[in-house]
């Protein structure tokens, strides 16, 4: 077992407790070449993050699709060699065969599955450039591998793998009907209307519907729930949003300002996430091999897209208004602590109900898989925004950025602070669940 598959154990040992911050002095790693499972995980971002998003390039559709394809580059890499319990490819393939191939091979058929499956009736005009795309960048993967047996049996085990994940996405809820029943009851969650007088309406609604890919039903992990509307809680969270979230906030600073922004990024904490743990695993010093590799996106994606399936499951389950909804009708709340203002317009607007906070859902999972996979939370990395290319935010702990994320939501005028806290620990619970019953170390 590697260094990293060592790591993964004790972690996994106590995966239902606080992960103690210490750092264990490794053995001096091995030299990393670039891999074709780093190399497909940055394909796949980039051909996901380009599908409309109704066609499920919303954020949390997004993921779905990236667990679905990190899901079958585990399995084929693991198939050859087996350090962990397969996810659904039970097959052995031999231990000689290209990793490489088998990565890229099982990315490519999931994902040229996925696009070519999105249904007609949903405009997709960038849908054959994709696949063109993903071709090449198939057979630019290939001829990279010298031709033997080992390259066609890595090419065999990607098949195997990509199959296994498209034959069990069969009929699991994606581009299902939407679940939300509108309701004008005080605290339940209208659209805001678009130029044309069009209600703004979630892209993809059905991701709560979707059948989750490790927890048994799609609303396990059910929160709270927001606060009662007659409580101080609830004022307390009310009058937070509406000092900090207002596009012409005079209590927001401008540094506030540009952090909410900064994590509005393109794909979400999807790609912001895999990209890090890309950078980690790139890193030359930290010895993360092929095989720890595909282990690290299965984990982070598929717990990630669970994450996502819960949250918007309790989305449409609570139905709560956003903060300029609860800002222009406070006079309709029974609570004596919030004053109405109807010309409050928030910094960032969501086309879907407020509780919980998406993107801490995801945040939570994939930082706690982050945390488990390298066996502990102090570790510097830092995260590029597509809101400012330019610009990295560093961090010297897995744990530091949930603060300034909860926080940021709040100065975006998205979400109340109840909504953001409790979507973290959704996805601490999807991550926890996960270690307990997937992934188990081998002998």
């Amino acid at each position: 077992m590697t260094r990293r598959g060592f790591a993964w154990l004790a972690a996994l040992a106590t995966a239902v407790v606080a992960l103690a911050a210490v750092v264990v002095a490794p053995a001096a790693p091995a030299a990393v070449q670039a891999n074709e499972v780093t190399n497909w995980n940055r394909i796949a971002a980039n051909t996901l993050v380009a599908f409309p998003p109704a066609a499920s390039g919303a954020p949390p559709a997004l993921q779905i699709n990236m667990a679905m394809t990190q899901g079958a580059v585990y399995d084929a890499v693991n198939a050859i060699e087996p350090r962990h319990r397969p996810y659904l490819l039970g097959a052995r393939f031999d231990s000689m065969a290209s990793r490489d191939a088998a990565a890229a091979t099982a990315a490519y058929r999931v994902l040229s599955s996925i696009v070519s499956t999105v249904p007609e009736n949903i405009p997709f005009p960038n849908r054959a450039s994709l696949l063109l795309a993903l071709d090449t960048e198939y057979a630019n993967s290939l001829a990279l591998i010298p031709d033997s047996p080992f390259k066609t049996e890595g090419i065999a085990a990607g098949n195997a793998a990509a199959e296994a994940m498209i034959a069990a996405r069969q009929r699991d809820g994606r581009f299902g009907p939407s679940p939300w029943v509108p309701n004008d009851d005080p605290g339940h969650w209208q659209p805001l209307m678009n130029p044309d007088g069009t209600p703004m309406l979630d892209p993809t609604p059905w991701v709560g519907g979707v059948r989750p890919f490790l927890m048994q039903s799609s609303s396990q992990f059910r929160t709270d729930g927001p606060q009662a509307l007659s409580s101080a809680a609830w004022a307390e969270d009310f009058n937070e949003v509406k000092a900090l979230g207002s596009v012409n906030s005079a209590t927001r600073t401008p540094e506030q300002t540009h952090i909410a922004i900064f994590w509005q990024s393109a794909g979400g904490p999807t790609l912001l996430w895999n990209a890090v743990a890309r950078n980690l695993i790139e890193d030359p010093d930290r010895g993360v091999d092929v095989a720890d590799s595909a282990l690290l996106f299965g984990m982070l994606n598929l717990a990630g897209a669970d994450a996502a399936i819960n949250c918007w499951n309790d989305k449409y389950y609570w139905d709560f208004w956003r903060p300029w909804q609860a800002i222009h009708e406070a006079k309709r709340d029974g609570n004596p602590a919030t004053e109405p203002d109807p010309s409050w317009t928030a910094l960032i607007i969501a086309p879907y109900p407020e509780h919980p906070s998406g993107h801490l859902c995801l945040d939570g999972a994939h930082l706690r898989v982050l945390q488990m996979f390298f066996g502990t939370d102090k570790i510097r990395f830092g995260v590029t925004s597509s809101r400012f290319p330019g610009e990295t935010r560093y961090f010297d702990r897995f744990s530091e950025p949930l603060k300034e994320i909860i926080d940021a939501r709040i100065w975006a005028g998205l979400h109340y602070r109840t909504a953001d806290v409790q979507a973290q620990i959704l996805g601490r619970k999807v991550v926890h669940y996960m270690a307990k019953h997937y992934f188990q170390p081998l002998d």
